[in-house]
Parts: structure tokens; C-alpha cells; sequence
């Protein structure tokens, strides 16, 4: 699905040559500082890279709608954005980013959703009021709702306790991997990358920071 070749981003990433699976789960590890972030980044378009080819199914992304490419690639960031306005409007917006129907979209299916990972809360609440573990359950809601093809997850346990994570990841990949998407997740924990990937890219400060690929 996706394939680097030569990509470098100096001083941080020097990639000789990486590839991602289609309807795979790939985590990204490493030592802080690594450049994890920067190539999650680099595959959502959301940074340059200074020369190389990254491609999307097959399509160079240089020569894409940064736009279109990210309603098929969605991100959830470390710190999920949350928009002012109701749980529910946090759940909605991302489908009004990717310009889909939320007209057919039923309390009780966003309730459901919620329900999924454990947030108790009602549609009309202030999402500005939840806490950082709740924001980032909300986001996770959030993306499933919009359906994409590909998941960029950044470290997307960070503000949540072990137990509550390890709940949270079981229910996201069920529906990851009954509904066939791809997903590439950077996380600090090996023992998150061991439990849920068909593949581990480690990136090391080795050999110019080329990639060691290990398979599930």
C-alpha cells in the first residue's frame, strides 16, 4: 500500500528502501528521537521530505490532494483534536471533513460506538469536558465512524491507563481486522507492537537509521 524508497528527511530519517501492507497491522518502535512521528507524518502528507519517492498504492503522494489522500489515510494524533461543540458534533466532524452523508447516522449508533470503548457519556455533553483518557476514546470512536481505508495511530494509548488500553486496542483491531483495514501504529510499548502487528518496523540509530523489519 505504501512504499518509500531513499526517502530522507535530515537530520532525522534516512530510509533506504520500507514497505507497507496492505490490510496489515505494522507498528513503528523505537528510541525517542527516532524519527517515528516524522514517518507517520510523511504518509499522511502532513510534512516535505527533502528528496525520494513515497508512493500510495502506486501513486506518488508529491503528486496527490493532500486533501483526498487523507480521508483514505486518517491520523489520530497523540493528542487528538477536539473541536468545540457537543460529543456528538466531535463525532460527526470527521465525516463532514471527508464531505460523507451524516444524515443517516442514528443516536443509537453513535451511542453504540461510544459504548464500544467504555465512554459513558450522553451525545449532548461538552466534549471540551472530558478528560485526556476520554478525549482520546472519543477519537478513537471518531475514526472508526468516518470508515477509511488506512489508520495512522501516534502512540494512541498515551493518555490512557494500562487496562483501559489494553481493552481499548482488543476492540479497535476486532473491527480493524473483520472489516480488512490497514494499520500503521507508532507506540513505545513493545508489548502493544508483539500483541496486536503482523509486522514491527524498528527503527534503530544503526547503519544511518535504515529499517530492521521484523514479522509477526
Amino acid at each position: 500500500m505504501f512504499q518509500l524508497k531513499d526517502v530522507k528527511v535530515d537530520p532525522i530519517l534516512n530510509i533506504k528502501a520500507l514497505h507497507f501492507e496492505q490490510r496489515r497491522i505494522t507498528s513503528i518502535i523505537g528510541k525517542s528521537g527516532s524519527g517515528k512521528s516524522t514517518l507517520l507524518k510523511l504518509l499522511n502528507h502532513l510534512i516535505s521530505y527533502d528528496n525520494g519517492i513515497i508512493q500510495y498504492n502506486g501513486q506518488d503522494i508529491s503528486t496527490m490532494d493532500p486533501i483526498q489522500l487523507r480521508r483514505e489515510v486518517v491520523m489520530l494524533s497523540q493528542t487528538p483534536s477536539i473541536y468545540d461543540g457537543t460529543v456528538k458534533d466531535n463525532l460527526l466532524i470527521g465525516l463532514k471533513f471527508s464531505e460523507k452523508d451524516t444524515d443517516s447516522i442514528h443516536d443509537q449508533q453513535l451511542h453504540d460506538l461510544l459504548e464500544k470503548f467504555d465512554l459513558h457519556k450522553k451525545l449532548d455533553e461538552n466534549a471540551d469536558d472530558l478528560s485526556g483518557g476520554e478525549k482520546q476514546r472519543l477519537a478513537f470512536a471518531r475514526i472508526i465512524l468516518m470508515d477509511p481505508p488506512v489508520y495512522l495511530l501516534d502512540e494512541p494509548t498515551s493518555a490512557l491507563d494500562d487496562e483501559t488500553a489494553d481493552e481499548v486496542m482488543e476492540r479497535f483491531f476486532q473491527f480493524i481486522k473483520s472489516n480488512q483495514k490497514t494499520v500503521i501504529m507508532v507506540t513505545h510499548s513493545l508489548k502493544v507492537a508483539e500483541k496486536f502487528s503482523d509486522k514491527i518496523v524498528d527503527i534503530t540509530n544503526i547503519n544511518d537509521k535504515e529499517m530492521s523489519v521484523t514479522h509477526g
